[in-house]
């Protein structure tokens, strides 16, 4: 078996959660509800800068993980 360090740990972490906010936007409006399924809105409030940071940090997550599936 494979032994994960912390950052693979974090990363597996941060993309499942970013997946998840992805697909309850895209459930919500694939069903007609209203596009506010947002994890992000829901844990930090309408405060758009705290918004920015957390999907900068997706961003980065998932550059970052490319990186390391192709390394």
């Amino acid at each position: 078996m494979v032994e994960r360090s912390a950052l693979d740990w974090t990363l597996s972490l941060v993309l499942a959660l970013a997946a998840l906010n992805w697909g309850f936007v895209g459930l919500a409006s694939f069903s007609g509800i209203s596009y506010d399924y947002d994890f992000v809105a829901i844990l930090f409030g309408r405060v758009p800068w705290v918004a920015a940071i957390a999907y900068l940090v997706f961003g980065f997550a998932g550059v970052l993980a490319l990186v390391r599936l192709f390394r």
